[in-house]
């Protein structure tokens, strides 16, 4: 699939794989989601059971979604993924973001607003279209 992106300097994070219930459903929310944050190559390589992986790529990783073979809800609290967190440069760009997923129906967590983790973290939380929880954050004074 076309667009690839440059390299760019690693993050330590090359890439993360989430598997969905639906590719034709969360690969277009997806990739939505993380346009605004560089996020725009698409590739699509074949996974250890001959399973088409679709790779969203960004600044310096990139996001891969591979279609579920067994139907279950996600539980954030059973062994696996709890949450995945995504950099944003700016509260402006939480804010944006909170924007689209409302106009996307996304069901909210909470609220954009300011968390006691490290001074003035700036987070919504959210979940995907399966129930996975993601966050996008901003930190004053770290580049994104």
């Amino acid at each position: 699939m076309g667009n690839y992106c440059a390299p760019m300097r690693s993050t330590g994070v090359h890439h993360v794989d989430l598997v969905v219930s639906s590719i034709a459903r969360s690969l277009p929310w997806y990739r939505e989601l993380l346009a605004p944050r560089g996020f725009r190559g698409l590739s699509e390589v074949e996974g250890e059971r001959g399973e088409a992986i679709y790779y969203i790529g960004g600044p310096g990783s990139s996001i891969g979604l591979r279609q579920a073979h067994a139907e279950r809800e996600h539980d954030r609290y059973s062994i696996g993924l709890h949450h995945l967190a995504l950099e944003a440069p700016s509260r402006a760009a939480v804010d944006e973001r909170d924007e689209w997923l409302r106009s996307q129906d996304a069901v909210l967590e909470s609220e954009p607003q300011e968390y006691g983790y490290i001074p003035g973290y700036y987070a919504v939380f959210f979940y995907d279209p399966d129930g996975m929880k993601l966050e996008i954050l901003h930190v004053p004074g770290r580049a994104a």
